[in-house]
């Protein structure tokens, strides 16, 4: 099952897997039964960032129009409109030994589409999480308990490099934004 994670908590995947190389990142919610007049399409987008706290590259933007990074470390598999169904709704595998090397942080966010003229929020929003995989193997799971009734937008978690090992964090910071704030965020 692996280890299950709260707010801020974080792991070492040296010490958790070690020898790990491939990571899958999983992406899991459910819509409630609200009727906010429009489906819910929620996007999962990655932000590999520097010791700046900024992607040195375009490229390094990786999200359902630019599904690979620029050193090839990372790929999105694709967007899911609707979020139904069991599992993860969206994924992205990441090859740590690829990354390049002025990667330090690689953010996981997930935002909802249009979310203001939709009227909706992760509220309305059940069964969030993030986990990562080792293959079929669970590492660990964050499960996004809060209530984020106002938030349109959520930090899911991070990977960074520590002392020459790559570490996972459970974020769960929720904004009142969309993706445009990040990308506001991130780039330079």
């Amino acid at each position: 099952m692996g280890i299950d994670l709260s707010k801020g908590a974080r792991i070492d995947l040296s010490k958790e897997a070690p020898g790990l190389e491939k990571v899958r990142v999983g992406l899991g919610w459910n819509p409630n039964a609200t009727d906010t007049g429009s489906a819910f399409d929620l996007d999962a987008s990655v932000f590999m960032v520097d010791a700046s706290g900024k992607i040195p590259a375009e490229k390094f933007f990786v999200f359902y129009n630019n599904k690979n990074s620029e050193d090839g470390s990372t790929i999105h598999h694709g967007d899911s409109l609707t979020g139904e169904g069991a599992g993860d709704d969206e994924s992205v595998d990441i090859d740590l030994s690829k990354v390049d090397s002025r990667v330090e942080e690689i953010v996981f966010v997930v935002t909802i589409h249009e979310a203001g003229a939709r009227n909706q929020n992760f509220g309305q929003v059940s069964n969030s999480y993030i986990r990562l995989l080792d293959g079929d193997k669970v590492i660990a799971i964050y499960e996004l308990d809060e209530d984020y009734s106002t938030e349109t937008a959520i930090e899911f978690g991070k990977l960074y490099r520590k002392n020459g090992s790559w570490r996972f964090q459970a974020v769960g910071a929720g904004y009142n934004s969309g993706l445009q704030a990040f990308v506001d965020k991130y780039f330079k």
